[in-house]
């Protein structure tokens, strides 16, 4: 079995971390992007509903009845804005890891075929 460096073992130790939390940030946006999809779907059906039907929200485990229909849009709307804010968040954290991890894949590439150059020197 062929040795490789301690830096190149640190580094694919490092790359291997980076993947994880890539698909970490990635879980996360997906599932905050299907939320905002949910809150537009409800905001376009309560859109059809007349004012004076009574609406309900969920909390918790409960269903409560809402004080009206213009504060249910108004917390789904602000919801939807903070998870706006988030996944925007979200995109420069996965803009930044996945430029750290091009820029670690393109190291390894380098130093494993360096490694492997020097070992057929050598032999």
């Amino acid at each position: 079995m062929d040795e490789v460096s301690p830096k190149i073992q640190n580094q694919l130790a490092q790359f291997q971390q980076l993947q994880q939390q890539l698909q970490a940030i990635l879980g996360q946006k997906y599932q905050m992007e299907a939320q905002m999809k949910e809150m537009e779907r409800t905001v376009e059906e309560l859109n059809k509903t007349e004012d004076d039907v009574p609406i309900y929200k969920s909390v918790g485990s409960l269903l409560i009845k809402a004080k009206d229909k213009a504060t249910v849009l108004k917390e789904i709307e602000d919801d939807k804005e903070s998870l706006g804010v988030r996944v925007k968040t979200l995109d420069r954290q996965e803009k930044y890891m996945r430029e750290r991890y091009q820029s670690l894949q393109d190291q390894l590439s380098k130093a494993l075929g360096g490694e492997k150059q020097s070992q057929e020197d050598a032999g």
